[in-house]
């Protein structure tokens, strides 16, 4: 079965399908995000959260980024303060990934991990992907642990044997990984910088 999907304009409504039944079938998808292209899984399926780990080699001990499709459903798993309001409504969707600690329903998802990072992407498909799911999805950059992300689909051909779909939109946006701030508690933290200009973000609290 063909694995990898060429997205356009004329196949775009197809592959959304293809790629929300493989996730709510227990699959692994490559998807295309304004960043970097990401493994993606069914939030809810434990199982497929290991699929991932398997495939990159990553150490369980670092956590896969949560993507709801809105801030109310974020906080079905994570706690989010007020201070981060202004940040969220100004750069979400966007390329920026916050901590927060989770909730009871974050911790039974995340395997009891007390905090996770989320992100709403900025990323045409992948939002109306999040929408036709339903529910949130668990990502990681795409790539072996210790190598760079891929950028450009034509390069995640090298996850055939290993993932249940790759949805190829050609080359990343911005093609750099989304910038990372610790919100749980004041002062916060940058623990990755990346797309946008951490400047920018920290002024708005």
């Amino acid at each position: 079965m063909k694995k990898m999907h060429k997205l356009t304009k004329e196949t775009a409504g197809d592959i959304l399908n293809k790629c929300a039944q493989t996730l709510n079938d227990g699959g692994i998808a490559v998807v295309p995000t304004e960043t970097v292209y990401g493994f993606a899984c069914d939030a809810f399926n434990i199982e497929a959260q290991k699929k991932i780990y398997a495939i990159k080699g990553r150490d369980f001990r670092k956590p896969l980024i949560l993507f709801p499709d809105t801030i109310e459903n974020a906080r079905m798993f994570v706690d989010i303060p007020n201070d981060a309001i202004k940040i969220i409504n100004k750069f979400w969707p966007g390329q920026l990934t916050l901590v927060f600690a989770t909730t009871e329903m974050g911790k039974m998802v995340s395997g009891g991990r007390k905090d996770l990072g989320v992100r709403i992407p900025d990323n045409k498909f992948l939002l109306n992907l999040l929408k036709t799911f339903k529910k949130p999805l668990f990502t990681t950059s795409a790539n072996l642990s210790g190598t760079k992300s891929i950028k450009n689909g034509d390069d995640a051909h090298i996850f055939e044997d290993h993932a249940d779909i790759i949805i190829n939109s050609g080359i990343c946006k911005f093609s750099l990984e989304s910038t990372v701030i610790d919100m749980i508690k004041f002062p916060y933290i940058v623990i990755r910088k990346g797309c946008l200009d951490t400047k920018k973000i920290l002024a708005c609290i």
